[in-house]
């Protein structure tokens, strides 16, 4: 990646909070760029050690003290950003850090963009894009599985199998090269062999980091889980079961729940977003009538419908609905209230064609069939140690690289055309690690991290 012209101009120095709004104990300032030596001196009136913790009283121009606290240097290129960076930890009241930010921006500093201080670690080579964004990945965990996941993808895991993946593509495409540059023959059937079994077993080593991608996927993202069904079906107690907590009312009146209510579970690792709707029939109430739209709208939105029905009363679990989920939504029927029907708790098949399973959301029983079919048809396989946190455009980076690996195979007819499909899946396998990128990549990637990281 040409880097002259970078996205984030290094001649500014940037300021930002790099900790969140709000009151707390410890609030950090965070500056990089070419004048925070200038800006810490007028600031503290001090000589700052570099890597050394040094307390300090904060001042403005005027010479009025604006907090005590602690200032840290970390002078280029040993930081974050790969720039001179400076770290000022004042106490963590909004008045106080907006006085010492209004002070370095007064000094010369400008705010930073959001993702801009990763950015310039990126571009000034202190970590890949694929760190980069594993990064804001890290910083919105939401399980311990997601956390560790993205910390190794911050510690280059997945950057080091894509970097020697290209390595030696790039060493086939040289030897593919060399013999088109300086040989008058084409390439013997040997050495054609050679490189088809070289090109294959490239493209079932794609194969599998896609495959430990997806669960990945999932974890950066998570899922959204939908509740549908009749009134009365059991939806708010099937939500409190899997919440394991009373996190909807449930009473015997039709049509309790007018809105969606949401609750955030963890499936060995995966977060899940539960959203509980009001029950699906004729109404022509018109407070009711909305919360049925808002319930079809949050199914079709929804990664996984739940069709929860009353296994007591089955005449009564037709959704009588102004509009219906799309047939090509994925959908679990859940059959509830079977401690009374009698039907046996589990897994079993279902007349729709649609995976089904019985419980019984009061009394917890069949929840755990329920939450490992929730699991399968997610498409999540539970923590793996060589699970990647991966994003859908990493997935469909390797996919094109897959692809242009295929036509690969294809194209011995013209050393040109094989050369340049080699070369394309190289360049598609960049656009991971930032090797290979354009400015509207970065920008769109950047801009999804909060400011002052």
């Amino acid at each position: 990646m040409d880097q002259k012209d970078p996205l984030s101009d290094s001649t500014r120095t940037i300021a930002a909070r790099a900790t969140p709004p709000g009151t707390g104990g410890i609030g950090v300032i965070r500056l990089s760029g070419p004048d925070c030596l200038r800006i810490a001196h007028k600031l503290t009136g001090r000589e700052l050690n570099p890597r050394e913790a040094t307390p300090t009283r904060f001042h403005s121009e005027g010479g009025d003290t604006l907090d005590h606290g602690i200032a840290i240097l970390f002078k280029a290129p040993a930081s974050y950003t790969g720039e001179d960076v400076l770290e000022l930890h004042c106490h963590g009241g909004p008045v106080i850090l907006d006085s010492v930010l209004a002070e370095v921006t007064a000094l010369g500093a400008e705010l930073a963009r959001p993702g801009e201080f990763t950015e310039r670690a990126f571009l000034n080579g202190k970590m890949d894009l694929a760190q980069a964004e594993a990064v804001v990945d890290l910083i919105n965990s939401q399980t311990e599985t997601a956390a560790k996941c993205a910390l190794r993808s911050l510690e280059g895991h997945f950057s080091r199998k894509i970097t020697d993946l290209c390595a030696n593509l790039r060493e086939l495409r040289v030897f593919i090269e060399a013999n088109i540059d300086f040989s008058d023959e084409p390439v013997d059937s040997i050495e054609n062999k050679e490189i088809k079994k070289n090109i294959t077993a490239f493209n079932e080593l794609i194969g599998e980091l896609i495959e430990i991608s997806r669960p990945g996927e999932l974890l950066s993202t998570g899922a959204e889980v939908v509740l549908i069904g009749a009134p009365n079906a059991g939806k708010s107690s099937l939500l409190n079961a899997l919440a394991r907590a009373e996190r909807a009312i449930v009473t015997a009146t039709p049509g309790t729940t007018r809105d969606t209510l949401e609750a955030t579970i963890s499936l060995e690792g995966l977060p899940i977003r539960l959203i509980d709707t009001a029950g699906l029939r004729e109404s022509d109430d018109e407070i009711e009538a909305e919360g049925m739209r808002r319930a079809l709208a949050a199914a079709e939105r929804a990664d996984l419908v739940l069709e929860v029905r009353d296994d007591t009363h089955p005449d009564a679990n037709s959704l009588k609905t102004g509009g219906e989920v799309s047939s090509n939504k994925k959908k679990v029927v859940v059959f509830n209230k079977c401690d009374l029907s009698g039907r046996a708790f589990g897994e079993f098949n279902n007349h729709d064609g649609c995976p089904a399973v019985a419980v019984s959301a009061t009394k917890g029983q069949g929840i755990d069939s329920l939450e490992k079919m929730v699991q399968v048809e997610l498409g999540y396989r539970g923590e793996r140690e060589d699970t990647i946190m991966a994003r859908r455009r990493h997935i469909e980076a390797m996919q094109r690289a897959n692809s242009h690996l295929d036509q690969a195979i294809n194209q011995f007819e013209s050393t040109d055309l094989l050369a340049e499909e080699i070369r394309l899946a190289q360049n598609a396998l960049g656009e991971i690690t930032g090797e290979v990128t354009v400015e509207d990549l970065l920008g769109d990637i950047f801009s999804t991290f909060c400011i002052g990281k």
